[in-house]
């Protein structure tokens, strides 16, 4: 039990809510203590609609968007009190400038949660209308409250500057780690293989956005002068190279269990190593986050050499001629196995800071250019500005929403309108999956909230002790809204009866009216995603595939440029490599939103899946070539080479152009017969290299053919994947018989967006 607190105190998570725990709580201690609890109030206000903005990045980059986001939500909060007074303006305004803040989204996270912290603003200021000197006040004070939250947070970056980047590279360790035990997990004959590709896509999206933080992070002002930033560099480079030569063990399992179904010891030993790999990577994510001395949970020079003996018990039970298949495998299996122990050792040396300067030299070139780059240009705003974007469907969508929703509290006469303006904007997202999960969450973390903290006022009435809740209830709150939204409204929702408690005799009533606006904000706003101009992923889905099969074009491209050059992996590599890891990622997100989403608009979901693991295979393939290319001394590529990649780039293609709703020509399909006979070529190739290089015995020729054909069975595996990614498009990209049309739906144009514009 103190374990499982220790580790969760020790968290990002709550290290961010403690942060604006602190710049919240102690503005209001301080001026209620003078007497004036409102402009403490106002000034935590501040601080809580400027905590967002503070996301992983550089430290001049989050002292940018920490003043942009506090000028603009002081900034929207004056003007809506400005014009509220004058309703031919007020409206007119508050349509324009929610749909402009929403639509700020497009400039990536960073505009994401700026956008939110404005929307935010703008649904509170009807909280506290003011006018003339009172109105300026407030805005100051909201500014106040954002410059105290940003010194807040200096100060945490201070004091720990390197804790956060360590806690993210121990999440990418332990992630990692996941995917090699189920990299693991495939050796087993009877196993599922079809859910263990299923975890890795899903492990996959988690190991991009983490890859992602740990990038920008890593590429801070002080990233060139501190030892301790460049150390955690070379173990981050590791990381990415652990999991590629995980992905590198590409190979047929089926046709391994048949190969080695007399002698499974030989797999199980392999297998035995690969969980070995997992699980100290494990430990050691555990080490660092604790800051322990590190103790390696298994030997694994002993594992490697257990897999070395158990390939020589293979090889000499069987004849040379009938074992030199099978001995190719596994030694290729355990010498990217040996890679990746080597690998790890050099993370475990890094932490035990045992590397040397020299071991840096040249690691951190160019890592800015594997940041996501983020341009703020006034052109990306407008080219948003369609009904094909869809930004600006969600922004429209979540105008007219907020509008009908202050409409209603008008009309209705509700207590507060502000709370129902504040639901929506919260609760909705682009997404239909997202919104619909978010709005129940909220209505159980409100319901469920709202009785456990009337409960505890039932039966405590010392407001030492009230307050003392209320600070615990905004920090677990805060703490659980990226992890589980359901337990952060719920601790929210207590903090609010609990202040309430502190301030109104009739708690009760007031928490009444927020439960019912809670209720009409939430239900608005899936209505409305639902039948106002929905973005459904069905829509967004060629385009994530269009991405993942570019990406992984560019991959094999600079495989092939490696093969040809014969020269250090460069940096363009890294990239592609890079790129190929994230778009597989976006497109299995892609999946699972639309997995969420009704099961009428899940268009051809199993063919949607099914591209997801080609493109995901055809990663793991490329990726076993250029680490076989990197690993071994290879002799020059051939035409034969070139022409095969071509093939497999050609079929890539023609999936790109399929999914652009462009016929392909069918006349230019790639030759079978031809590429049988360069399949045959490259082997006789390699076979006269083999005997015209340097002399060897039989056995060894035995071996290097071996190796030649493992380049030449890799290369007819990428064919018949891209192959199957074409057939596969086809039958997605087929017209569908049209289903039967809802009137309320095509009133509002859900399905085409496009007839508006």
């Amino acid at each position: 039990m103190i374990s499982q607190i220790q580790k969760f105190t020790d968290s990002s998570y709550f290290t961010n809510a403690l942060k604006i725990t602190i710049a919240a709580v102690t503005p209001v201690l301080l001026f209620t203590f003078i007497g004036d609890f409102q402009i403490g109030f106002t000034i935590a206000l501040g601080a809580f609609l400027t905590y967002p903005s503070d996301i992983p990045s550089s430290l001049k980059d989050k002292i940018r968007g920490i003043f942009v986001t506090l000028l603009i939500i002081s900034g929207a909060n004056l003007l809506v009190n400005i014009t509220y007074p004058y309703p031919w303006i007020f409206y007119p305004f508050l349509a324009i400038s929610i749909f402009f803040l929403a639509l700020l989204s497009v400039y990536g996270k960073r505009g994401t949660v700026v956008s939110f912290s404005a929307l935010l603003s703008v649904s509170l200021a009807f909280a506290h209308l003011g006018t003339g000197r009172e109105m300026f006040l407030h805005a100051g004070l909201l500014l106040v409250g954002g410059l105290f939250y940003l010194a807040v947070s200096l100060i945490f970056n201070y004091v720990k500057p390197y804790r956060y980047l360590e806690l993210q590279i121990v999440e990418c360790i332990k992630l990692t780690a996941k995917y090699l035990k189920l990299r693991g997990d495939l050796w087993v004959p009877t196993a599922d293989k079809k859910a263990i590709i299923e975890k890795q896509l899903h492990l996959q999206v988690e190991l991009n956005d983490i890859h992602e933080n740990i990038r920008q992070v890593l590429n801070s002002d002080y990233s060139g002068t501190s030892n301790q930033n460049r150390k955690l560099l070379i173990v981050f480079i590791s990381l990415v190279e652990i999991l590629e030569l995980a992905l590198s063990t590409s190979f047929d399992h089926n046709k391994l269990h048949q190969k080695f179904d007399k002698h499974p010891e030989v797999l199980l030993t392999y297998q035995t190593l690969a969980y070995n790999l997992a699980s100290n990577l494990k430990k050691l994510s555990k080490s660092v986050k604790n800051k322990n001395n590190y103790i390696p949970k298994t030997n694994l020079i002993r594992d490697l050499n257990a897999l070395e003996l158990a390939i020589t018990h293979y090889s000499n039970i069987l004849e040379k001629k009938d074992a030199s298949e099978g001995v190719f495998m596994l030694t290729t299996m355990m010498q990217y196995a040996e890679k990746q122990v080597e690998k790890i050792k050099i993370v475990q040396r890094a932490f035990a800071s045992k590397l040397n300067s020299y071991e840096f030299n040249g690691r951190d070139k160019d890592l800015e250019k594997f940041l996501t780059p983020q341009y703020y240009l006034w052109s990306t705003l407008f080219e948003n500005l369609s009904f094909s974007s869809t930004l600006f469907r969600h922004s429209l969508r979540l105008t007219v929403t907020i509008l009908l929703g202050f409409i209603i509290s008008k009309v209705l006469a509700f207590h507060n309108e502000y709370w129902v303006l504040l639901t929506i904007v919260v609760i909705m997202r682009p997404g239909y999956g997202l919104t619909k999960s978010r709005s129940f969450d909220r209505i159980f973390g409100t319901i469920v909230g709202g009785l456990i903290a009337f409960g505890i006022l039932f039966f405590i009435h010392n407001n030492i002790i009230i307050s003392a809740l209320t600070i615990l209830s905004i920090l677990l709150g805060f703490s659980f809204t990226q992890t589980n939204y359901k337990i952060s409204a719920t601790f929210v929702t207590m903090y609010i009866v609990f202040v309430y408690g502190l301030l109104t005799p009739n708690v009760e009533e007031v928490i009444q009216y927020r439960i019912i606006d809670t209720l009409v904000g939430s239900s608005l706003a899936f209505l409305a995603n639902h039948f106002l101009w929905p973005s459904w992923e069905f829509l967004n889905i060629p385009i994530y595939l269009k991405n993942s099969i570019q990406a992984n074009q560019n991959y094999l491209k600079e495989i092939s440029i490696l093969y040809n050059k014969k020269s250090e992996v460069s940096t363009s590599y890294r990239l592609a490599r890079k790129n190929a890891f994230i778009e597989i990622g976006n497109l299995m997100s892609s999946f699972l939103r639309m997995a969420q989403e009704p099961k009428s608009k899940q268009k051809q979901l199993p063919q949607v899946y099914k591209l997801a693991v080609l493109n995901h295979t055809l990663l793991s393939s490329s990726a076993s070539l250029g680490t076989y290319i990197q690993s071994h001394t290879t002799t020059s590529a051939s035409k034969a080479f070139n022409v095969v990649v071509n093939a497999v780039a050609k079929n890539l293609n023609n999936a790109m152009t399929l999914l652009n709703e462009k016929s392909i020509d069918e006349s230019e399909k790639t030759d079978k017969a031809d590429l049988e006979i360069r399949f045959t070529e490259l082997k006789n190739i390699r076979v006269r290299e083999l005997k015209e290089g340097i002399p060897m015995d039989e056995e060894a020729f035995q071996l290097k053919l071996q190796e030649a054909q493992l380049v030449i069975e890799q290369l007819i595996w990428l064919v018949n994947l891209s192959e199957n990614i074409v057939k596969t498009t086809k039958v997605l990209m087929k017209p569908q018989p049209q289903t039967e049309i809802n009137p309320l739906k095509t009133f509002f144009a859900s399905n085409n967006p496009e007839a508006l514009s």
